[in-house]
């Protein structure tokens, strides 16, 4: 059986240290299980009355698909970012409450706290669209270490290493969460 989680990065740079962590998430996945990557680059900002466009229709139905979810949580002004906050509304104004029972797990990568501030608000959104978020283990990764490369990928450093092992410890941790 194979089973499939659905990343949603809130980052929209090119060089993305939070798009980095989904990337080594996706290598880490034990077998069995798939990490696909949404692309949430072209959804409008969410408005009850503007069409669903093709963008939100993508989403929705990869949600629908998914067991688990992988949350990459930039911190903008000690808040989640609008870009996955804004992904999040398309999703859960879809009939069905197409998050709810589902396990998922929250990481992120930014200067300072590396993102804590923004992942306890996530949490709160989490909560409403009553999705399972594990509580540990946590990754606040430090976007301006050796831990990352210039392209956002987690670097072959020893602080990567050690970032690496946490996201494995991360994912193998949610996969046993699916079952």
């Amino acid at each position: 059986m194979s089973f499939t989680i659905l990343g949603i990065c809130g980052s929209l740079r090119k060089a993305s240290r939070n798009m980095g962590l989904l990337r080594c998430a996706r290598e880490e996945m034990p077998a069995g299980y798939t990490l696909v990557i949404a692309d949430i680059s072209e959804l409008p900002l969410f408005a009850e009355d503007r069409a669903k466009p093709q963008a939100a229709i993508t989403l929705i139905e990869q949600v629908k698909s998914a067991d688990a979810f992988l949350l990459a949580c930039p911190e903008y002004n000690y808040s989640v970012a609008p870009a996955l906050k804004n992904a999040l509304d398309w999703v859960s104004r879809e009939a069905g409450a197409l998050f709810a029972g589902k396990p998922a797990a929250i990481l992120g990568a930014g200067g300072g706290m590396g993102t804590a501030r923004a992942q306890y608000h996530l949490r709160q959104t989490c909560v409403y669209l009553d999705l399972r978020v594990l509580n540990k283990p946590e990754v606040f990764a430090q976007a301006f270490s050796p831990a990352f490369a210039e392209n956002g990928d987690v670097s072959a450093a020893p602080e990567g290493q050690v970032l690496r092992g946490r996201i494995r410890e991360l994912a193998e941790t949610l996969c046993r969460a699916i079952g």
